[in-house]
């Protein structure tokens, strides 16, 4: 469990540069997320081969898992959508929310009872959200395209749960990744028509910035993601994901100078969503305490 939990830091902490390499490609969120795909399926799929750790898996599981990672991509187009309608701040923090998300959909798709309690840690961190969308009228459509993000988020983290069990994690994102790039190829056709681009083509920098982004922010984070879930629940690991904004947020300001664009209502509900996740530990904690008293009387 101490292991899982560390994974799952060093996870966050990778994932705070995710929104800072949204800003930096100049491509439009849906070939950004396309070529993400691309690159890191080629790079996946290599060091697999190399490493003989790709394993054969059914068509059925292979449509199961690509149908996973459709979810994937379409929460990467609408983050990244977030990211260029707003700010780098306002698209994570939205990401925030999924825990809310998380603990309404986890109990629907596992079929077990609400638990009122995850409800209300989840309530307080929308609650920050509301704040900024209420009283920062500017960001309000990255605000509702970060939202549709983060409920995407919430979907693929549970139900990448039920798909990793029975692989290794290597080839649970290969085909999660090759599955959502299918898709989006499908339907990139129809994104360009209605949102062009002057060139399908990424500069130098960009294909820099792709690789970088593909091998450490991709294969290195669901790695660690995926290794995490094999020994914690889904709403811990979206609630403790409500620290990734704070990563983002400091190298936002530092990188861009994010910090004269946003007012005091950002910083009280940021505020409200880091008080989400002290709830949520401390809650944990407790939790594992009265297990370790139970388990010790029982001896």
């Amino acid at each position: 469990m101490k292991q899982a939990f560390i994974k799952l830091h060093l996870s966050i902490l990778i994932a705070g540069f995710t929104g800072i390499f949204g800003k930096l490609i100049t491509l439009n969120e849906g070939l950004l997320v396309w070529y993400r795909m691309l690159i890191t399926a080629i790079l996946l799929f290599f060091m697999l081969w190399i490493s003989k750790k790709l394993q054969r898996v059914p068509l059925k599981d292979m449509l199961r898992i690509g149908g996973v990672g459709l979810l994937l991509g379409l929460h990467w187009v609408f983050f990244y959508a977030s990211i260029k309608a707003s700010n780098v701040s306002i698209g994570v923090v939205c990401f925030s929310i999924a825990g809310f998300f998380t603990a309404i959909f986890e109990p629907i798709i596992n079929r077990h009872r609400i638990s009122f309690k995850e409800l209300l840690f989840s309530i307080v961190a929308l609650f920050g959200i509301f704040l900024i969308f209420h009283f920062d009228t500017r960001y309000r459509t990255g605000i509702i395209l970060g939202t549709v993000s983060s409920a995407l988020a919430a979907l693929f983290v549970i139900t990448n749960k039920k798909v990793s069990i029975t692989y290794n994690w290597g080839t649970t994102l290969f085909y999660e990744i090759v599955g959502g790039f299918a898709c989006l190829s499908l339907l990139l056709p129809i994104y360009l028509h209605f949102f062009p681009v002057g060139s399908f083509v990424p500069s130098k920098l960009n294909i820099i910035y792709l690789l970088l982004f593909s091998l450490v922010c991709t294969i290195g984070l669901y790695m660690l993601q995926i290794q995490a879930l094999k020994h914690i629940s889904a709403f811990t690991l979206n609630l403790s994901y409500n620290l990734e904004p704070i990563y983002s947020i400091i190298l936002a300001m530092i990188i861009f100078g994010e910090a004269k664009d946003l007012d005091p209502a950002f910083y009280i509900g940021l505020g409200l969503i880091i008080l989400s996740v002290i709830l949520q530990m401390w809650s944990v904690m407790r939790q594992r305490k009265k297990s370790l008293q139970k388990e010790f009387m029982l001896e």
